[in-house]
């Protein structure tokens, strides 16, 4: 038999010479139960679906790698972390990358007016580092217990289960905050025309750690090499009438034509600290630091050139967690980066199995030595000791035992009561949001304004009025418009009392304080574009 005539068999390895029949009492005859090879198949057929997940399950996904600059505008990026990933120039750190859409099901359309998921795990030499993100770099709350309300409020109805804009819009007129998330999305920007066209971002506040142990608070952005292409509402329909995974479809199709789609790396820096001389908590992630301030830095760059083997095996059972960090890197006290830090791995553990990290597609590059064990669908055990017999630490009985401690690390110094309580310079929920309204292009402002008046329509006069309100006080432009467009009396609307939990726009704006510089000033590209590579 030739190599490319393999013969079929069971999953224990038993050649199966019939495929086409279950054994019967005779040909017509029942079947008998110890039809084993039929229940073998069938039995796993019944479990081919692992749960989808509850966000982020229309997903595809690609290989690659990431190269490093060495430096951070025209200083060794020594300088700011210790990171091997983003410090050594010229080694390419293998990733795997998966997009996605947030809300919608796993068959739903990539044309849905919705975030993109992008979420990079780097294979580096120092372990796993995972970037979890979006395609916008703001988010719609800034606190993780939230996080369940948002996506239940975002999901279909649980009685009738259809999307409702209602339901949004009546989660979003109770919370100022989404106002600047909303704001994107509702825009030409909450449908990227496709995922080699799309921008990315951490969404929440990092930090880089340097040798010297001195910290610098960092935010993330993907830059893609193609120029950044969205959707009008209208485009959108007519993609989806052809093909609800066009997005899916063009980044497969672009790798294995070797059309490799590729992003530059950039980064946003200040010391870490406080900052209270800024108008913006640097923590908050509904908000964006100001370029001017802060620029984007490019760091290094990606480039995706091969497709996933098989799409359950990797792009479905891959899986990504904000918690994942290498040395060099370290969390900030962002509320919704902790939260999340929690949830995304407790979801793998959930859905996946506790062995998630065993499978092939989010092992580590580098060795792996714990004293973990057990547990549903343990494939093997992870290296242990000279003494396979001692699964614990401290031993003196030939064990695993602790890395080395450094001399000089981060030590972040904390005082303060146990509180809950808002971020005191987060309050000004309508700055942010007038300042992107009024940075549209005129088309993208139209986009706008029709998606949230068209939606508007179908919501109660009680949530419409809120929201005009709410946007009124964004940009007087931006409430008027909608509420001519929508059918809301203004008048009606600008009568309204603020919100009871929520003080309303501060009318008392200060501009912000000139940035901080790091030690070194950091140079950068505001303008989008990726050198060829």
């Amino acid at each position: 038999m030739s190599e490319e005539q393999r013969p079929l068999t069971t999953r224990q390895g038993h050649p199966l010479s019939d495929n086409q029949n279950l054994r019967t009492v005779g040909e017509r005859g029942p079947a008998t139960l110890e039809n084993y090879p039929f229940i073998e198949k069938i039995t796993h057929f019944d479990r081919e679906r692992i749960p989808e997940r509850v966000v982020h399950a229309r997903g595809t996904g690609a290989h690659g790698y990431f190269e490093a600059y060495g430096n951070v505008g025209d200083e060794p990026a020594t300088t700011y972390t210790r990171a091997k990933v983003i410090t050594e120039s010229g080694y390419r750190t293998p990733v795997f990358v998966r997009f996605s859409t947030v809300v919608g099901s796993k068959g739903s359309p990539e044309t849905a007016r919705d975030p993109r998921g992008f979420a990079v795990k780097f294979y580096t030499k120092d372990g796993n580092w995972d970037l979890v993100g979006n395609n916008l770099p703001v988010f719609f709350i800034r606190d993780a217990m939230k996080f369940p309300d948002m996506v239940h409020a975002f999901k279909p109805d649980p009685v009738t289960n259809a999307e409702e804009p209602w339901r949004f819009y009546d989660f979003v007129s109770n919370s100022p905050e989404s106002l600047h998330m909303i704001t994107w999305v509702k825009s030409p920007w909450g449908i990227p025309a496709s995922y080699r066209e799309m921008i990315g971002s951490g969404v929440n506040t990092y930090k880089w750690i340097n040798d010297q142990g001195a910290a610098f608070l960092v935010k993330y952005h993907w830059v893609p090499k193609l120029p950044v292409r969205n959707l009008t509402a209208a485009q959108a329909a007519e993609v989806q009438a052809k093909d609800v995974g066009h997005a899916t479809r063009d980044l497969y199709d672009a790798i294995e034509r070797g059309d490799f789609p590729s992003w530059e790396l950039r980064v946003q820096l200040m010391p870490d600290g406080e900052h209270p001389e800024l108008s913006f908590d640097p923590l908050d992630d509904t908000k964006t630091w100001p370029e001017d301030q802060f620029p984007k830095v490019p760091v290094g760059y990606m480039v995706l050139n091969r497709n996933p083997e098989n799409v359950f095996a990797e792009t479905e059972q891959a899986a990504f967690g904000t918690g994942v960090l290498v040395d060099g890197m370290d969390f900030s006290d962002d509320k919704m980066l902790l939260g999340r830090t929690l949830s995304y791995s407790d979801t793998h553990r959930h859905r996946v199995g506790p062995n998630y990290l065993q499978l092939p597609i989010n092992t580590s590059h580098a060795p792996v030595h714990t004293n973990q064990r057990d547990g549903a669908m343990t494939a093997f055990v992870d290296a242990s000791g000279k003494n396979p017999h001692v699964n614990y630490e401290p031993s003196v009985m030939g064990g695993l035992s602790e890395a080395p401690k450094r001399e000089r690390d981060y030590a972040e110094t904390v005082q303060g009561s146990l509180v809950r309580q808002p971020l005191s310079r987060t309050i000004d929920d309508y700055k942010a949001a007038g300042d992107r309204y009024r940075s549209f292009e005129a088309w993208e402002r139209e986009e706008l304004l029709s998606n949230i008046s068209n939606d508007l329509r179908s919501c109660s006069p009680e949530i419409a009025l809120r929201m005009v309100w709410h946007l009124y006080h964004c940009d007087e432009d931006y409430g008027t418009q909608i509420a001519r467009r929508a059918g809301v009396d203004l008048q009606k609307a600008l009568k309204l009392p603020p919100l009871r939990h929520h003080p309303g726009p501060n009318k008392n704006r200060e501009p912000a304080a000139p940035g901080i510089p790091s030690p070194t000033t950091i140079r950068g590209t505001v303008e989008p574009g990726v050198p060829a590579h």
